[in-house]
């Protein structure tokens, strides 16, 4: 049995605006429950932390339900202390309104103006903390996906990066499938082909095990 553990985030998160309307992405967390699978199947511990979703995981993993930026940052910070490795595989809100409604908004005009604030960089707040594990983050684009997907593993000081082009077919949100490449902050890079996301999923797992073997032993 590997030393590694692993927390994974998956599915969107919801920003509301009112009790009936809220700010949102495509994520349907296939990707994210996909990672968790493959960390059981493949005998190592894990957990997850999930936003609203359709999925279910085996019960043999720990499972975090939240629904906000705000809920999934201070659950990974709550609970990552526990792990060696954090996947953050979850399409997590940029943005979240300012002012939330208690009630729902009725229409009264034809336009309503919102004002809205950054999240919480839930990577930025593990940087913060000093956590010294192996992090793993996530980039779908729609243009220049390389140049993206290595900004994002610099300036979030990750160790990998898994990027994905939506405008591909069979990639992205809400399908069994998935073209990713990964890039590595030691220059490494794997191109992975159209296939389902567990096949993915179980490629990342070990892709992360021979990192861990190679660079950290």
């Amino acid at each position: 049995m590997s030393r590694l553990s692993f927390l994974i985030t998956a599915g969107p998160t919801r920003e509301h605006i009112d009790p009936v309307r809220f700010l949102s992405n495509p994520s349907t967390g296939k990707m994210g429950y996909a990672i968790a699978e493959a960390v059981l199947d493949l005998g190592y511990d894990g957990m997850l932390i999930s936003g609203p979703t359709c999925l279910s995981v085996s019960d043999k993993i720990s499972k975090i339900s939240v629904t906000s930026a705000k809920e999934m940052c201070e659950s990974v910070l709550e609970n990552i202390g526990n792990f060696s490795v954090l996947i953050m595989s979850a399409a997590v809100c940029d943005y979240r309104p300012i002012d939330h409604f208690d009630q729902k908004i009725k229409k009264s005009s034809s336009h309503l103006n919102l004002s809205f604030e950054r999240t919480e960089d839930i990577l930025m707040e593990v940087d913060k903390i000093g956590y010294d594990g192996i992090k793993v983050g996530f980039a779908a684009e729609t243009q220049n996906l390389e140049k993206y997907a290595l900004n994002k593993l610099h300036d979030k000081k990750l160790n990998m990066i898994v990027a994905n082009d939506l405008t591909k077919k069979g990639a992205g949100f809400a399908t069994h499938t998935n073209i990713v490449s990964i890039f590595s902050d030691k220059g490494g890079k794997v191109n992975l082909p159209l296939m389902p996301k567990q096949e993915i999923a179980d490629h990342l797992i070990n892709f992360i095990v021979e990192y861990d073997k190679k660079y950290n032993n």
